[in-house]
């Protein structure tokens, strides 16, 4: 029963050294990436926004490259996908609410 135990303690110390990398980055993206977003972010994002109508308005988007414009389409592509997780989220359905 000793050894099944210490099998057991030694399993879990080499898990335990292989997952500890990776919850340590986890971790740090998670905290950048999941935090609120503070007032100067909000400011910057009038900035952005700002600065996207305009140059929508004098037409610079023609200049993109493809690769920025292939950027910019994964980019709504993702806002829009998780717009619809957060309605199927919210709804508690794939498809139409429960009236």
């Amino acid at each position: 029963m000793a050894s099944v135990g210490s099998k057991g303690q030694s399993i879990i110390s080499r898990v335990w050294t292989q997952i500890k990398p990776k919850i340590e980055v986890f971790s740090k993206y998670a905290k950048e990436e999941l935090t609120p977003p503070t007032v100067g972010d909000i400011s910057a994002i009038r900035q952005s926004l700002n600065e996207i109508i305009k140059n929508a308005k004098n037409g610079c988007f023609k200049n993109l490259t493809v690769r920025e414009a292939w950027l910019n389409t994964l980019v709504t592509m993702e806002v829009c996908f998780w717009f619809y997780v957060g309605e199927c989220i919210g709804k508690r359905h794939l498809v139409g609410y429960k009236v």
